[in-house]
């Protein structure tokens, strides 16, 4: 798999480069289920403005840069867009540096394998790609640090792609207080699982849903489910309870040193293979917001990424078990 590692402060050339390059592939996912299933460009520009009206200049200037397509601009709003799973797991290590760390269990062929280092709206802005702006994983320079989980729950509502809504977290907010708060009331159109670490070592994780309200708790972890196990095959096939058991063992019986834990997320029960299935461990994640870094790990190598010396790049990797 090669990865880049792209910075541009403002949307320009680089980014319409990138849309360009990914939105064949993308199109054909969005329009799986034909043109009439997703929402029309006023009423996806509306939900925007309702919600996340902070982003809509920013959006609005992604969507010139696109091309200024009907398609494109529908797609770039993440609006009800069609469903899609993960895996993934994510906890934070509770030692004197606060850290977020995470495993992203994903189709190695539907996934941006970039990294994006912007100053949009004035707020600088490093994480892991999806849909070429939003995250499913990031950190800004207020040292506000998030990642994702799928809720394991089969509902899908009308709402955002979550990828979005991290992104407008990273852009408008900076600590876990006000981080939990948008994701309280923000739509979500799947469940989801977002946890959210600051500078100071406060954190939450947001358990969203696009059938009710989100739950805020205090968990340091979140893997495949919600408070219950809804989606029983999915949660067998992913190994969700073990996959919780085993991290809150590691936070609250052994307490592993930090190197240690992180070390943990490249190996089982966390790290999955099973990529002939649908998805498996296509990186590891370690965020570090005071220190404001942030470490791409696989089992053999680690890429690391700082907001301020950030440094453009690319790296090819061998995935175990992704052909």
């Amino acid at each position: 798999m090669l990865w880049r590692a792209i910075s541009e402060d403002k949307p320009g050339p680089k980014w319409a480069g990138l849309f360009a390059e990914y939105w064949p592939h993308y199109k054909q996912w969005w329009l799986k289920e034909g043109d009439a299933a997703r929402a029309s460009y006023h009423v996806s520009r509306r939900a925007l403005q309702e919600h996340m009206p902070e982003i809509v200049p920013l959006y609005d200037d992604l969507c010139e840069q696109a091309g200024g397509g009907d398609q494109a601009a529908r797609f770039l709003s993440f609006y009800c867009p069609p469903p899609y799973l993960a895996g993934c797991s994510q906890a934070i290590w509770p030692g004197k540096e606060p850290v977020l760390v995470r495993n992203y269990d994903y189709n190695p062929d539907a996934f941006d394998s970039l990294v994006l280092h912007t100053n949009w709206l004035g707020r600088r802005v490093m994480g892991t790609s999806d849909g070429l702006w939003g995250l499913v994983d990031g950190m800004n320079d207020a040292g506000l640090a998030i990642s994702l989980t799928f809720g394991g729950r089969r509902v899908v509502g009308t709402g955002f792609g979550v990828p979005l809504i991290l992104r407008y977290v990273l852009q408008t907010c900076t600590t876990a207080k006000e981080a939990g708060a948008v994701l309280a009331r923000v739509p979500t159109h799947m469940s989801y699982n977002v946890t959210v670490l600051d500078a100071k070592r406060r954190y939450l994780t947001a358990m969203m849903a696009p059938d009710r309200p989100a739950v805020i708790t205090h968990a340091a972890v979140a893997t495949n489910h919600q408070e219950n196990v809804e989606w029983i095959s999915h949660a067998r096939f992913t190994g969700t309870v073990e996959r919780e058991r085993f991290l809150l063992q590691r936070l609250t019986l052994h307490r592993d040193p930090e190197e240690k834990f992180i070390g943990a997320f490249l190996k089982p029960p966390l790290y999955s293979t099973a990529f002939s299935a649908g998805f498996g461990t296509l990186y590891t994640a370690v965020y570090r917001p005071k220190l404001q870094q942030m470490e791409i790990r696989w089992p053999d190598t680690t890429w690391d990424l700082t907001m301020d010396g950030f440094q453009e790049g690319g790296r090819r990797v061998q995935i175990p078990g992704a052909a």
